[in-house]
């Protein structure tokens, strides 16, 4: 079984480039037990790959593993087995697929040295009531591509990042410092195609592949994490086409219901809306006084990222498109829906997305507020191009 595993393991690093490193790269620091997490087609595999090829240990030493690809029994007996060999690092991809991995985890935690790093999809569970991971494991959740990495990408270049803070305070020179890489029509081509590193690898079948990538997530991956039987994924997918009519969409719950034919199974559709949200294919922001109470009625429900609007919906509103753009690049930072303005970000900055005519009307006197204006290649005062927030991380 090993054996088999390395041929596998082979093919893979010959294709595996290493020349270019996500923004988290360097930033995640292993355990004996590190979980990588994140949206099917957000860069897991080549980062684990990369990782693998590039570790300072010699070949016998290390395995990658993808639990979908290969017909595996007991990830514990395969640590095991490569652990009695000398075995030091074991990578384990798509774990999500592996029925009762987290005993498995548990196990090898506890019985061999061997380092564990392991990915799955941003939706899946760590559950204490099969094992407790909870304290063994270090969890990374990764994001696709910013705007910042795109760029670098298509023009082979090395790009800064800016702070929150940096960007609201000092934009004017950031802007004239980066406005030799922006054009309107580059941010446009980031917003339609750019948010998934694949892009890079056929970037004309893109939308075929992106297309692919959501159905796997909705006939895969959702099915294996939580209990939903399978003929109950129209439902989600006919959720997602209502959903593209939104401006952005605040939900009507009742409305959903009538329109999926669900009568008042309240329960069931938040439990669809919570399935979506964990997969990174839309993103619901909550009440501040409901936490994480996933039968609370969101305040805002957006697609992820302006990508999957794109591909999803025929006649994408602008204007949804910039705030779900400002949402997908400001994710570190708490999100919150305020009295006025779009969004209250880290519980004191108020802002206002739109286009380059927007002004300060609707959020006039409010201390911290600032108008996020698409169209714009440089701003004033506190008027700041949206595009900036693409260099965040």
């Amino acid at each position: 079984m090993i054996g088999e595993i390395r041929e596998l393991q082979k093919l893979l690093l010959k294709k595996v480039k290493t020349k270019y490193k996500r923004y988290f790269f360097d930033k995640i620091i292993f355990d004996r037990l590190t979980g990588i997490i994140g949206a099917r087609g957000a860069g897991k595999t080549t980062f684990l790959l990369q990782y693998l090829k590039e570790n300072p240990l010699p070949m016998s030493k290390k395995l990658y593993i993808s639990a979908d690809s290969i017909k595996i029994d007991s990830l514990f007996d395969i640590a095991k087995s490569f652990e009695s060999e000398g075995g030091e690092l074991l990578i384990i991809d798509e774990i999500h697929k592996f029925i009762g991995f987290e005993n498995e985890l548990k196990k090898i935690y506890d019985f061999l040295e061997i380092e564990v790093i392991f990915s799955g999809s941003s939706a899946l569970k760590i559950d204490n009531s099969k094992a407790d991971l909870s304290r063994r494991v270090v969890i990374y959740e990764i994001e696709g591509l910013s705007f910042r990495e795109f760029l670098e990408l298509k023009n082979g270049v090395k790009i800064d990042t800016f702070s929150l803070e940096d960007i609201l305070k000092n934009h004017i020179d950031i802007a004239y410092e980066l406005s030799k890489y922006y054009t309107p029509k580059i941010f446009g081509e980031y917003l339609k195609f750019g948010y998934y590193p694949f892009y890079f690898d056929k970037y004309f079948t893109y939308q075929t592949k992106l297309n692919e990538t959501i159905n796997t997530v909705l006939e895969v991956d959702i099915p294996s994490i939580f209990n939903i039987e399978y003929q109950n994924i129209k439902n989600l997918k006919k959720l997602l086409l209502i959903l593209c009519q939104s401006v952005p969409y605040t939900p009507n719950i009742n409305e959903l219901l009538s329109r999926l034919n669900m009568g008042q199974d309240y329960r069931t559709l938040y439990r669809y809306l919570d399935y979506l949200h964990k997969a990174k294919i839309i993103t619901l922001i909550r009440p501040k006084t409901k936490g994480d109470n996933i039968f609370a009625k969101p305040d805002k429900i957006y697609f992820n990222n302006t990508n999957l609007h794109y591909a999803y919906c025929d006649n994408p509103n602008i204007g949804t498109i910039r705030e779900v753009f400002f949402k997908s690049m400001i994710f570190e930072h708490k999100i919150e829906i305020p009295k006025k303005g779009d969004f209250l970000v880290d519980e004191k900055y108020i802002v206002e997305i739109g286009g380059k005519n927007k002004s300060f009307k609707q959020i006039a006197d409010i201390p911290n507020s600032f108008v996020i204006a698409d169209d714009i290649e440089i701003g004033s005062g506190n008027k700041i191009p949206i595009w900036l927030f693409g260099f965040l991380y």
